[in-house]
């Protein structure tokens, strides 16, 4: 795993560099950690609130400590009308975790999203922003066993 220094610092130079940085971090760790945070504020010149401002803006970044597998969940007008809601309570039950949460052995988080953008398939997830279509609660468990 790269260092975050070497991460925020190979990002200094570049317009965006924070975003940038905070992108990069998050490929590498599935969040930004704290420490990172503390030095991107350092090397970008900003305070330490206005770096966590950045990180936090963009619902795709996380300054939480997520899971190996991040579950985004559509929760649009389209995905909602063609059975979102039974999807959703059906990878909560799978994972016997709630949206918001990450299992146990650190493997998998769900979150909440807005349009993926892939409205004809509906409801879609995202896996670690690799979309699945046409999602049925039946075809959570196959799904999710694919991650494993």
């Amino acid at each position: 795993m790269a260092n975050y220094k070497d991460i925020i610092n190979s990002c200094r130079e570049k317009r965006g560099g924070i975003i940038e940085a905070f992108h990069a971090l998050q490929a590498e760790y599935n969040y930004i950690p704290q420490d990172a945070l503390v030095e991107a504020a350092r090397v970008f010149g900003v305070s330490e609130a206005q770096a966590y401002g950045v990180a936090t803006f963009y619902s795709y970044l996380s300054v939480e400590n997520r899971g190996k597998y991040i579950i985004r969940m559509c929760e649009s007008a389209p995905c909602h009308v063609a059975g979102a809601d039974a999807v959703i309570r059906a990878i909560e039950n799978y994972l016997d975790i709630k949206v918001g949460e990450t299992t146990a052995d650190g493997k998998f988080t769900i979150e909440l999203c807005e349009c993926i953008g892939q409205c004809q398939a509906t409801p879609v997830i995202t896996i670690n922003s690799q979309p699945v279509f046409n999602v049925t609660p039946e075809k959570v468990p196959e799904i999710l066993d694919a991650c494993k």
